[in-house]
């Protein structure tokens, strides 16, 4: 890579790789989550990483490239390390299993912020503002979903899964 705009490219395949995974891994989330609270936040964002994904998509087009994801390496680690939680469910107190869900959510949630920051100042660098715009929506909806996860946490389920 030579340029900025290669490196912008690049990350951009791999955030829309990202995406593309992290709305096969939510449903399931959603599904072990016994606190209700914490399953509508799961489903909630999955209806938003749906738009963050249409939002790249259109980042794409503005760039004049195919929508095309590159492989995540880091992506897969932290969904793998999370899944940890979905495989053995059964071994969990619902209120821990919570406690974990939030946990690995939020590793996620940590990423994305990382790399639409990230997005949004290349973006703007290399004169693509309609780019950082679109990103710039997208990063504020991660930090409010990461919030809320914190929210629920420190509010509801760290308690409960502290007396489990």
């Amino acid at each position: 890579m030579d340029t900025l705009q290669e490196l912008f490219e690049d990350q951009l395949k791999d955030i829309y790789y990202a995406e593309k995974q992290i709305v096969k891994t939510l449903p399931k989330m959603a599904k072990a989550a016994s606190y209700t609270e914490l399953q509508k936040a799961f489903e909630g964002h999955l209806k938003e990483t749906e738009k963050h994904i249409s939002r790249l998509e259109s980042v794409f087009d503005l760039m004049g490239l195919p929508a095309l994801g590159k492989k995540c390496e880091a992506i897969e680690g932290i969904i793998e390390e999370g899944s940890e939680f979905l495989k053995d469910k059964k071994e969990f107190d619902p209120d821990v299993l919570d406690a974990g869900l939030i946990a690995s959510a939020q590793r996620v949630e940590h990423y994305e912020i990382a790399v639409y920051g990230t997005l949004c100042t290349f973006a703007k660098r290399i004169g693509q503002d309609e780019a950082a715009k679109l990103l710039e929506e997208t990063l504020g909806e991660e930090k409010s979903a990461d919030k809320k996860l914190t929210d629920l946490a420190v509010n509801k389920v760290n308690d409960k899964a502290a007396k489990a």
